[in-house]
């Protein structure tokens, strides 16, 4: 019998599957190959087919030069998918079909290509959770600690600590009041460092607001 690391040794943001056992579960991080996408430590997919081809299964119409940054602790459910910029296609003409990618002669009026619509990167905070199913649109960005139900389809930014669902999501709520929202993004607790962090596992997730500013590197204790 394995014999568990002792509770004041961090996760181990490198591996690939972090649950024993669950191939299902991927770290982002140490999976991604592309120089468009940038994810931050323990952000995780769980797919039970492929969790493994997350950059062509689940980053969609990624041509570029838009990238597609993913903060710390983020929860992927299955399914959550982000369309990018090379999904859009002119909508000023009789026609939407992008002729000059089929090659031929077509290929000569790639001009009509260019100049779309783009809204840049989409930026997804930290400590995000993404509900099964959910889609993001081209150029969104989801603050920190904000839940997206399952399903939803984000088509517009999303502010932190903000609870959205349906299609086009909508925001159902803030998780906290606006001055909490403050204190929470002043302590920013997915910067502790990993030894930090790691004794303070248990307020971070179930603590009051005052609870996490009291565990703060620095803060001053009573």
């Amino acid at each position: 019998m394995t014999t568990p690391p002792p509770a004041s040794v961090p996760a181990d943001p490198s591996v690939l599957h972090p649950m024993r056992g669950q191939k299902r579960v991927v770290l982002l991080r140490p999976l991604v190959t592309s120089p468009l996408i940038e994810v931050g430590e323990y952000s995780y997919y769980d797919d039970p087919d492929d969790p493994t081809a997350f950059e062509t299964r689940n980053v969609l119409y990624h041509y570029g030069p838009e990238r597609l940054v993913i903060g710390k602790f983020c929860a992927l459910g299955t399914g959550v998918r982000f369309l990018m910029n090379g999904a859009n296609h002119r909508m000023d003409g009789p026609s939407t079909f992008p002729f000059p990618t089929m090659g031929g002669s077509w290929a000569a009026h790639f001009d009509l290509l260019s100049g779309l619509p783009n809204r840049g990167d989409t930026v997804v905070g930290n400590d995000v959770w993404f509900g099964y199913g959910a889609t993001v649109m081209p150029g969104v960005r989801i603050g920190h600690g904000a839940i997206i139900a399952a399903g939803a389809v984000v088509t517009k930014d999303v502010p932190d600590y903000g609870i959205v669902g349906g299609n086009p999501a909508r925001l159902v709520r803030l998780r906290y009041s606006e001055d909490d929202v403050a204190r929470l993004l002043a302590v920013a607790w997915w910067d502790w460092p990993a030894e930090h962090l790691t004794e303070h596992v248990r307020t971070i997730m179930s603590g009051s607001v005052a609870d996490l500013e009291a565990a703060a590197p620095g803060a001053r204790r009573p």
